[in-house]
């Protein structure tokens, strides 16, 4: 069992950089990024999106806390104005490695439902890279079905 407790500044400062070099890579290995650019845009976006860390408006970043009161991941939603209607964008959700197949993340989109209806949001959204195959089963698990699919063909020189 886990529990979502918000983060404070300190995990807050624990968690950006490592996410800020991670979402850079999952950029450049999606070709959407050149590596020399990647981890200054990842910076920007991370700044744009959280320009005051965990206490930017309508950002909410949690820890997964478990029963043996370990840090065991982190989720972060924000709630956003959708098709007239508010919603809750999932930008970041990770189980740290020691801790992933032990039902944490499912855990998590559980707890997170009631928390964003509380917040007047009826549906929640996410982007996953076509190739974190784990993340996508485990969506598709949980019921969030596909609504758009980028794809792309690499050419051979």
């Amino acid at each position: 069992m886990i529990t979502l407790q918000p983060m404070t500044p300190e995990e807050y400062q624990t968690y950006r950089e490592p996410a800020i070099a991670e979402y850079a890579q999952d950029h450049v290995e999606d070709g959407q990024w050149s590596a020399d650019e990647a981890l200054q845009r990842a910076r920007e976006e991370f700044q744009s999106l959280l320009s005051d860390g965990v206490n930017t408006p309508n950002n909410y970043l949690f820890t997964l806390v478990n029963d043996d009161h370990q840090n065991v991941g982190m989720i972060w939603f924000a709630m956003r104005e959708g098709a007239g209607a508010p919603l809750a964008w999932i930008y970041d959700v990770r189980v740290d490695e020691a801790f992933r197949r032990r039902g944490y993340a499912q855990e998590a989109f559980a707890q997170l439902e009631p928390k964003v209806k509380a917040l007047g949001g009826n549906k929640i959204s996410l982007h996953v890279f076509g190739n974190n195959h784990g993340a996508r089963d485990l969506y598709a698990k949980l019921g969030y079905i596909e609504t758009n699919v980028l794809m792309s063909k690499p050419l051979e020189s």
